[in-house]
């Protein structure tokens, strides 16, 4: 899209020519009379109003389908399948997210429930593998849910439970992501032998007991990302997303439609479920969709985990399958881009959808090119900022990992947003006009008034280098060209400040970055023979101990003196930019013990956290959870325990 800037221009001239005009500084938008419609804040997208409508889109698809295989019958064609992505080798069980500075330095407050994970906006949580309720900690993991005690300076297991419901066969399914609400743990998870996301409920007491509550079967098509989160936390409140690709061949509308109903293994697979998607929360833009390309109702589905019994409602918009998930405290956004995997740089057109979270209707703009991750959205001060690439094509499995073409960040006014008409203008983009980030997959993050970015290797060691660049993107100004010596694979804050963090052969390196007037490389760290651990943001915790100083933590993986592979959680010191090894707690090697695993037993969200509670420090790694204590301004192991399920069985490594 930005392979020259000149292109640019002239493709997004012409482009915003069509879509929209400026005039006298507000957006305005022609309706079918050519007259001036009503200003862009007081026009939003339009429900289909009634299932006829929506069966009558339908219908018009198939028409159109069919005109389109007749004229391939009558003329054929040489088809050139446009050539898959393609799919690396699966990552070791490791995994992304990252605070904004904001975020970053709501971690130094040591009260009773600050948040132990690392989140992109603060006061929205998101869903992950540990969480703290009072005095305990509450751990998923391989289709398991567990509670460790400690309260009263305690480290003591108190309870396990499957992590689905009794009767429930969890073959075929994936229990990915917990969250806790109050006395609510709530399990989400996706089953492809029942075809949906399954929400299971818990009963979290005060003495750490779990009890099971419910289950709820959502219909949907499948939610997984490699980089993203299917839920949120604001409140009480539990936001989902999960999209569902239309058959306009179908002409059973209701089972293509979001439903939810409390599961009972003696329920066929389509039954019982209770629509929670009426035609009048289906929305959709203005410009036409190519049915052949794929359509999905991208659907927020939002729950009130206050209630005992859960009540939910789901608003969606239809547009092309690609899409990328942001939430704020006021708003999801779903950016919908047309699959694509070209080796040009050409643009392709996107709707961008904001859905408020106070049940009001979606609005809507139009944009070039896609999102690499959710980590490319910031709203903030009126505006939404994201980074695009011209190759990108959203959250899907592995598509963030893959070379996301050219780029430029786009900041565009939030009256933007109305009735789907209106688009981003040239002068809204700004463009990163080289090529220093192609072949690599590119990391961003917003920290602060900057946006940086950097490349490097997806999952493992890289002799990768590259330069990572800094933006004021409130501002006119070009990108800062820096030079941190090594790959860029995770890029966090730290307070007002950010680290990069890549390999560069076997080796691990921590830069820090100071970012005032202007941004720079401050110091650097290396941990020799160590590569990440995790690789979603949710593996990096930074615990803020004043405006300029303390400690980083990262699950990361070595070798040891023999030459065996060793896990660990290292911490570093940080004093003004300043980075010093704080220690290490690592995981202690031994015989594998069979767990009797049923369900989730691969870690695709990781099994490896640093966990920073007031003074005291933990390492979570698998079934170990470790204890630190700070002596010299060093992380070293006080006491550590061990909560797997218990099994005589071992398997020999």
């Amino acid at each position: 899209m930005w392979m020259q800037v000149s292109r640019l221009i002239g493709v997004a001239a012409v482009f915003m020519a069509v879509c929209a005009c400026a005039r006298s500084g507000e957006v305005a938008a022609k309706d079918d009379a050519g007259t001036a419609s009503a200003p862009a804040e007081t026009r939003t997208l339009k429900a289909y109003g009634s299932d006829a409508a929506l069966r009558k889109q339908f219908a018009e698809w198939r028409k159109e389908a069919e005109r389109e295989r007749r004229a391939r019958a009558k003329h054929p064609q040489p088809v050139f399948a446009p050539s898959a992505p393609p799919a690396p080798s699966a990552p070791p069980p490791v995994v992304l997210e990252s605070a904004s500075a904001d975020a970053a330095a709501s971690t130094a407050e040591a009260g009773a429930e600050a948040s132990i994970t690392n989140v992109q906006t603060a006061g929205v949580d998101e869903g992950g593998i540990v969480k703290r309720r009072g005095d305990h900690l509450v751990v998923l993991r391989r289709g398991r849910l567990f509670t460790v005690r400690i309260g009263d300076d305690s480290l003591q297991p108190v309870a396990q439970v499957d992590a689905y419901g009794p009767g429930i066969d969890p073959s075929g399914a994936w229990y990915d992501e917990m969250l806790v609400s109050g006395d609510t743990i709530v399990v989400i998870g996706y089953s492809y032998q029942r075809g949906g996301t399954e929400l299971v409920l818990f009963d979290l007491s005060a003495d750490g007991g779990i009890a099971y509550r419910a289950t709820y079967h959502l219909r949907s098509n499948d939610y997984y990302s490699s980089s993203n989160y299917a839920s949120r936390l604001i409140g009480n409140t539990l936001v989902i997303y999960s999209p569902m690709f239309l058959s306009w061949h179908d002409e059973n509308l209701e089972a293509q439609l979001p439903g939810l109903r409390p599961w009972r293994k003696d329920l066929p697979r389509d039954a019982a479920f209770t629509r929670i998607l009426p035609a009048g929360r289906i929305y959709r833009a203005p410009r036409e969709l190519d049915p052949d390309a794929g359509v999905a109702l991208h659907t927020v589905t939002v729950c009130d985990l206050a209630q005992r019994e859960l009540d939910c409602r789901s608003t969606a918009v239809l547009g092309a399958p690609g899409q990328t998930f942001y939430v704020t405290g006021e708003a999801a956004y779903v950016w919908t881009n047309p699959w694509s995997w070209r080796d040009d740089d050409a643009p392709r057109v996107s709707d961008v959808f904001r859905i408020p979270m106070d049940g009001g209707a979606p609005r809507a703009m139009q944009a070039l090119g896609a999102p690499i991750d959710q980590m490319s959205f910031l709203e903030r001060d009126g505006h939404l900022n994201v980074l695009l690439g011209s190759q990108a094509n959203g959250q899907w499995m592995w598509a963030p990992e893959r070379d996301a073409g050219a780029l430029a960040l786009m900041r565009v006014p939030l009256s933007l947003f109305a009735d789907g008409r209106d688009a981003a203008r040239p002068e809204h983009y700004r463009l990163l006009g080289e090529d220093a980030l192609r072949g690599g997959s590119v990391h961003n993050r917003f920290v602060g008034d900057w946006l940086l970015l950097g490349s490097g290797s997806a999952w493992s060691r890289s002799d990768r280098i590259a330069p990572a660049f800094a933006i004021r993107y409130a501002g006119d100004g070009g990108f800062q060209r820096l030079q941190p010596g090594h790959g860029v694979e995770r890029i966090e804050a730290m307070g007002s400040d950010a680290i990069l963090i890549g390999s560069r052969r076997q080796d691990l390196h921590f830069t820090s970055l100071r970012l005032g007037e202007d941004a720079s490389v401050a110091h650097a760290r290396v941990r020799p023979n160590a590569a990440q651990g995790e690789s979603r943001t949710h593996g990096f915790f930074y615990r803020a101990e004043g405006p300029d100083t303390g400690y980083v933590g990262l699950p990361i993986i070595g070798r040891g003196s023999n030459g065996e592979q060793t896990a660990s959680v290292t911490f570093l010191r940080n004093r003004a930019l300043q980075l010093s090894a704080a220690g290490e707690l690592d995981a202690r090697r031994g015989p594998r013990r069979d767990d009797a695993c049923k369900a989730s037993c691969v870690d695709w969200y990781g099994n490896a956290r640093p966990i920073f509670i007031g003074e005291r420090v933990f390492a979570l790694m698998g079934y170990e959870l470790v204890e630190g204590r700070y002596d010299a301004a060093r992380v070293v192991e006080r006491r550590r325990v061990d909560f797997a399920p218990t099994s005589p069985a071992v398997i020999a490594d």
